[in-house]
C-alpha cells in the first residue's frame, strides 16, 4: 500500500476508534455510576454497564443509519415527555417511551433500506464483547484492592471491548446470518439506542428537576462529574486499541467492506 494511502488509513482508524471509545467510555461510566446510585452491586454494575455501552457503541460503529434513527427517536421522545410530564421525571417511563418510538423508527429504516439482520448481528457481537470485558474487569478490580479511577476504568474496558469485538466480529456475524429476523433487526437495535439516549437525557435533565430531592440531585451531579473522565479515558483507550489492531492487520476498511 502506498505511503499516502497507509497514512490516511491510520489517521481514519485513530479518528473512528477515538470517537467510538469516547462514546463508549462516557456512556459506560455514566451507566456504572447510575447503577450504583440505584443500589446495584459493584460487579453487577460493571457488567451491566459494559453490556449496554458495548451494544450501543457497536450499533453506532456498525449500523450508523439505524443507530442515528434510534438516537433521534430517543431525543424526540424524551423532549416530548419532558414537555408533557413537566418536572416529574421517571427514568423507566422515559426509557420505555423512547424505546417505543425507536421501534417505529427502526421499522421505517428496515422498510426503506436493505440492512437485513446485520445491525442486530453487530449489536449481538457488542453484547458478547461487553459481557466478556465486564467479567474480565470485575476479576481485575477484585484482585486489585486499590481504588480505580473513572479514566483508567474507561480506558481499560474500551480496550477490552474493542479487541474482543474486532477479533470475534467476523465469525459471529457469519454464524448468525440467516436465522436472525431481518424485519426485527433494525427496530430492536433502534429501540436499544433510543432507550439509552432517553436515559442519558434523563440524567442531564434530572440535575435541574424540582421533583428530585437534594440527595437524588447530588447523586446525579456525581454521575455527571465522572463522565468527562470516562469520555477522555475511552478516547485514549480507543485510539491506542485501534492503532494496535491496525498494526496487527485488523483493517478498518476491511470491516466497512464486509
Amino acid at each position: 500500500m502506498p505511503f499516502k494511502e497507509r497514512l490516511t488509513a491510520v489517521i481514519t482508524t485513530l479518528f473512528v476508534w477515538s470517537l467510538a471509545g469516547a462514546l463508549f467510555g462516557g456512556l459506560f461510566i455514566g451507566l456504572y455510576e447510575v447503577l450504583q446510585v440505584l443500589d446495584l452491586g459493584p460487579w453487577q454494575a460493571v457488567v451491566v454497564a459494559a453490556l449496554a455501552a458495548a451494544m450501543t457503541t457497536a450499533a453506532f460503529y456498525s449500523a450508523m443509519p439505524v443507530a442515528l434513527m434510534g438516537a433521534m427517536a430517543g431525543v424526540v421522545a424524551s423532549i416530548g415527555y419532558l414537555i408533557i410530564g413537566g418536572p416529574r421525571l421517571e427514568l423507566g417511563i422515559i426509557a420505555l417511551v423512547a424505546a417505543g418510538l425507536g421501534v417505529l423508527g427502526g421499522a421505517f429504516v428496515a422498510w426503506t433500506s436493505e440492512a437485513g439482520s446485520r445491525p442486530l448481528a453487530e449489536t449481538l457481537t457488542g453484547l458478547l464483547a461487553g459481557l466478556g470485558a465486564g467479567f474480565i474487569l470485575v476479576v481485575v478490580l477484585t484482585l486489585y484492592s486499590r481504588p480505580v479511577g473513572a479514566f483508567v476504568m474507561a480506558a481499560g474496558v474500551v480496550a477490552l471491548v474493542g479487541s474482543l469485538f474486532q477479533l470475534n466480529e467476523h465469525w459471529i456475524v457469519k454464524g448468525v446470518h440467516g436465522w436472525l429476523p431481518d424485519t426485527l433487526a433494525a427496530p430492536l437495535v433502534a429501540a436499544l439506542v433510543a432507550a439509552v439516549v432517553g436515559a442519558s437525557i434523563w440524567m442531564v435533565a434530572g440535575t435541574t428537576a424540582a421533583a428530585l430531592d437534594p440527595a437524588a440531585k447530588d447523586a446525579v451531579e456525581r454521575v455527571l462529574a465522572e463522565m468527562p473522565s470516562g469520555f477522555l479515558g475511552g478516547l485514549l483507550g480507543g485510539a491506542v486499541t485501534g492503532l494496535l489492531l491496525e498494526v496487527l492487520g485488523f483493517r478498518l476498511e476491511e470491516h466497512e467492506s464486509a
